[in-house]
């Protein structure tokens, strides 16, 4: 693919992020999501990282466990539900990495494919190392693995850098990257791992283009990672919000495009991904990545 028409940072084109896998099509955080991303050609995996009792990574959203497995009609885990701050569930830290292995992932979204549930397993950090490692060996260029850290306490960061470390995907050059809300966690996650730091953003945290926050920022990290609607206005205009964090040297990752979310103010997820080609956002957090794909391409060849 010819790279003369895009704006993103490098120029090159805008790479898909498959957000905790395919997870339109399987059970979120699952190998069978992320093989399946790897299978349509997504250019990097998402997967969010938490803790288990024993300090073993694994690839979730929650800390709770009822949303996203059968956790719930497990007879033997029956006692282990208790509340915390209101709310009752299973939690991830309650648990031992093998009893976490004897679940199954179920489709925690209602609108989505049921068909999977029970099948899969719940996806290990290592396990999907692993995985990623395997493909990597077939292609020119390597699959980046953005891994978010839910859980920013110095037992995750400890038990991250011996993942990392064991694997040999420790540094600057390692196409494992890290992100993470909490910017201070995330700082000292630069210093013990040396691996590329995305700094993800919350709108409600008042981010603007022109915030000093990010020429901080920019110090350190190789991107930042807002949420969608911030780049562009009520009727979908340019916010200049993706120019500016290129003049500062920063890639733009936005979150979360969905064929089957909200797309306002644009007419269809199609549409919507256009627009953030056409802005030259940097790479995209995906739930469906064939779509994204199909449509990186159709805005290439529109523009030739």
């Amino acid at each position: 693919m010819n790279h003369g028409s895009w704006k993103t940072l490098d120029g090159k084109p805008s790479r898909i992020i498959a957000h905790r896998g395919a997870s339109g099509y399987r059970p979120e955080h699952t190998l069978e999501a992320f093989a399946l991303a790897l299978a349509q050609g997504a250019d990097m995996l998402e997967p969010d990282l938490v803790a288990s009792r024993d300090g073993k990574l694994f690839a979730r959203h929650d800390f709770g466990l009822s949303r996203s497995t059968d956790v719930a009609a497990r007879a033997q885990f029956a006692a282990r539900a208790r509340e915390i701050g209101g709310e009752r569930d299973w939690w991830i830290g309650d648990f031992e990495a093998h009893e976490i292995g004897a679940l199954r992932a179920v489709q925690p979204d209602s609108g989505r494919d049921g068909r999977f549930d029970g099948q899969f397993g719940i996806a290990s950090f290592a396990a999907l190392l692993d995985l990623v490692a395997q493909g990597n060996r077939d292609r020119e260029t390597p699959v980046v693995i953005e891994a978010e850290i839910k859980q920013p306490d110095a037992g995750v960061l400890a038990a991250l850098a011996r993942e990392l470390e064991s694997h040999d995907l420790a540094g600057e050059r390692s196409p494992v990257w890290i992100e993470c809300f909490d910017h201070a966690f995330l700082q000292r996650a630069r210093e013990r791992c040396g691996n590329p730091c995305i700094a993800l953003l919350e709108p409600e945290d008042d981010w603007q283009r022109g915030d000093p926050r990010l020429r901080e920022l920019a110090r350190w990290v190789r991107g930042v990672a807002p949420r969608k609607d911030m780049l562009w206005d009520s009727v979908g205009g340019d916010t200049r919000w993706v120019a500016a964090a290129h003049d500062l040297g920063l890639e733009v990752h936005a979150w979360t495009f969905r064929n089957d979310g909200n797309c306002t103010p644009f007419r269809s997820s199609e549409a919507e991904l256009t627009a953030a080609f056409d802005l030259g956002v940097d790479a995209l957090f995906c739930d469906f990545p064939d779509s994204a794909i199909a449509a990186r391409a159709a805005w290439f060849n529109a523009k030739r």
